[in-house]
């Protein structure tokens, strides 16, 4: 018999020393992993907390009470602020015009975009300048753009309605027309989302290999029938995403509505945001305020399931 055979066995508790020390390590490292993150979301939770989720909760709240001028609790009334919202004409009006600003912004942003980043993408000479002169809307601030766009729109010293003389075309009033007014504000709204759709279609195209053009080519196919039938379905996830942020931030517009119309004229911009903001702020009705918030995000909530649910099947990934 060797002397391996010879020698004798281990003991069984011989190894849970080293065992358990490596696994001591182990849960030592782990623990500081894991508070390594929160500390490293523990901003973001601070922030979520205190300007989201608590304004959220607080908005619930009010839904279900009178409240002063100043805002403080005068009555609980359950649920007859919803109730008498729900048999006013003012929120299905702001349902309406809420739908039709989202119907007028959506689809058009998102095909501007995706022509101006199927022409960007273009191997030319020069382009960085057009990607740059398509991508700054994105730097311009919401009020700067409203005030850019109140002088385009002004009914004499405006541009568009000294194109129109040029023409022999009667002068519109682009903002004081209730015809005209949400038509306007959509123009203005397209061109200051166009930054930012044609930044994330423009990385989406960069990111489809050269190859499935050069296939394409060696195939024989045109390069409209290889964006609509190779392309197009590459871009879906993109375009998707792009759909989702688009309809939730039409759902949300306020900024330009406020400093161009007030809602106005005779209501033909008032969007659901805006009639949240003259029913707080206008009238002092937080109750009535935060009922129609409570709406506005049960509506966002439910197109976002739909979407995901429904329109996330056409996507094809990878």
């Amino acid at each position: 018999m060797s002397m391996l055979h010879k020698r004798a066995p281990l003991s069984p508790t011989a190894v849970p020393p080293a065992s358990s020390t490596v696994r001591r390590r182990f849960n030592l490292a782990r623990l500081k992993e894991n508070a390594l993150a929160y500390v490293f979301l523990a901003p973001s939770l601070l922030f979520f907390g205190t300007f989201l989720l608590y304004p959220m909760l607080k908005s619930i709240y009010l839904s279900f009470h009178l409240t002063d001028p100043r805002g403080r609790i005068a009555a609980y009334v359950g649920l007859d602020n919803f109730k008498s919202l729900f048999l006013s004409e003012a929120l299905w009006s702001g349902l309406a015009v809420t739908g039709q600003f989202a119907l007028l912004t959506v689809p058009t942003g998102i095909v501007l975009g995706l022509l101006m980043s199927a022409l960007a993408h273009a191997k030319l000479r020069g382009i960085r300048i057009f990607q740059f002169i398509f991508s700054l809307p994105l730097a311009v601030s919401v009020s700067t753009a409203s005030v850019i766009w109140m002088m385009l729109f002004h009914p004499t010293m405006g541009m568009f309605n000294y194109f129109l003389s040029l023409a022999g075309i009667p002068s519109v009033q682009w903002l004081t027309d209730p015809s005209w007014a949400l038509l306007s504000i959509a123009v203005m709204t397209i061109w200051m989302n166009s930054g930012f759709n044609f930044i994330v279609l423009l990385s989406g195209l960069q990111g489809i290999s050269e190859d499935i053009y050069d296939s394409a080519k060696i195939d024989g196919s045109g390069p409209i029938r290889t964006f609509i039938r190779l392309v197009m379905p590459l871009l879906s996830p993109t375009i998707f995403f792009l759909f989702v942020v688009s309809v939730i931030n039409s759902l949300q517009a306020f900024g330009q509505i406020h400093i161009l119309t007030k809602g106005g004229p005779a209501g033909s911009t008032e969007v659901l945001v805006y009639s949240i903001y003259k029913e707080a702020f206008v009238n002092y009705q937080f109750g009535t305020g935060s009922a129609i918030s409570i709406v506005l995000f049960l509506i966002i909530l439910l197109l976002t399931l739909i979407q995901f649910i429904y329109v996330e099947k056409k996507v094809h990934y990878q």
